[in-house]
């Protein structure tokens, strides 16, 4: 199978010589781990088969969390954590996203223009929400950042799960209506404001577009899919998705890599084809590795880490039979446990009837002196 970290592989070096100092440090870091993913250079570990000697090496992920390869126990993890904080209620998905016209000073300011977009994103659908013609609470968000298209084009965006109600001042819970949280013209509308005085103060400098006033913000928002469950898996495809998934790639070859992508068309969203020189395909990539510390998940309201004994009391009263006990609450998480692999045996891919034995740790390559 074709993956990202063979164009790493093939054509990094030349990325790295073509643009050397430019390269911001989280994009050198991100290219070197892609690249040395699950390979010798990690280290890792040899097994060998008890019956027909047969050896079999495994070796370390990166775990960088631009890799299209390293998501998949991430996923696992932070829906063990998930499910402890989930209400047992409908779910409302929302859509913030800004203007081309400032594209350009959010890509130049990542690391403060990510965290004012969520938490403008956020704070509007809090405003709104608390008004009682539509909620009449506090209700939580959990906001997650996306930047790209499906060709990799620079679009910022933050993707929010709301659940169906909120929270009074007196700690009672508000259902929602259930196929309608707030309105979404209203809600563009004070997220426009809250965007651009946070721009504003953010970075006084900056010159903003007058045009950004005349044309309309596109908010967009729909219940969610039914269940905790589906709403949880639904939302962790959001949370560690990349940039790029492998399954994508056509071909590499002659300095050229061919991907798949969708179309952007009403309706229906045909695949189609798309050629690019190496370079520009890794830049493309690279522009949506995020800034060193910078959060991709962010949580407000009664999802806010300083809420969790609010948050606990409300899950007590929604839905006491299908949330914990206190007692099982506090003791050991999912992860805590041993994984299944680890305790099962390993059986012999060759003969398929002997059992994998771990016969060497290989350390990871040191490296070479200046």
């Amino acid at each position: 199978m074709r993956e990202v970290a063979d164009v790493m592989r093939r054509y990094g070096d030349a990325y790295v010589e073509k643009f050397g100092a430019s390269i911001p440090p989280s994009h050198r870091r991100a290219l070197r781990d892609i690249r040395d993913c699950r390979t010798e250079v990690l280290g890792g570990h040899v097994y060998a088969c008890d019956r027909c000697g047969h050896r079999q090496y495994a070796y370390h992920s990166c775990k960088n969390r631009s890799c299209p390869k390293c998501q998949g126990d991430d996923t696992e993890a932070w829906l063990a954590q998930r499910r402890r904080e989930l209400l047992a209620v409908g779910y409302f998905h929302v859509v913030f996203t800004l203007p081309r016209e400032l594209h350009a000073i959010v890509r130049r300011h990542q690391k403060t223009m990510y965290g004012v977009l969520m938490k403008a994103a956020a704070r509007s659908l809090i405003k709104l929400a608390a008004d009682p013609r539509y909620v009449g609470g506090r209700i939580g968000v959990l906001a997650v950042l996306h930047t790209w298209t499906t060709a990799l084009g620079y679009h910022p965006h933050v993707h929010c799960l709301v659940p169906g109600g909120g929270v009074t001042p007196e700690e009672t819970w508000i259902a929602a209506r259930k196929d309608y949280l707030v309105p979404v013209k209203a809600l563009a509308v004070i997220f426009r404001g809250m965007f651009l005085d946070m721009l504003r103060k953010a970075l006084p400098h900056e010159r903003i577009p007058n045009t950004i006033w005349k044309k309309p913000w596109v908010v967009y928002c729909k219940p969610a899919v039914g269940g905790s469950e589906r709403v949880l898996r639904y939302l962790a495809r959001y949370v560690h998705r990349v940039a790029f998934a492998n399954s994508r790639l056509v071909a590499i070859g002659d300095g050229q890599v061919t991907f798949r992508y969708q179309s952007r068309a009403k309706g229906r969203r045909p695949w189609k084809t798309m050629s690019l020189p190496a370079a520009e395909f890794i830049r493309r990539f690279l522009q949506h590795v995020l800034p060193r510390h910078t959060h991709k998940v962010r949580y407000y309201g009664i999802w806010h880490p300083s809420q969790r004994p609010l948050l606990r009391r409300i899950q007590l009263a929604t839905a006491p039979a299908e949330i914990p006990s206190a007692t099982e609450d506090d003791g050991a998480t999912p992860m805590e446990s041993p994984p299944a692999a680890a305790s099962e045996n390993r059986k012999c891919p060759c003969c398929r009837e002997g059992t994998l034995v771990l016969l060497e740790t290989l350390p990871r390559r040191t490296r070479a002196p200046p």
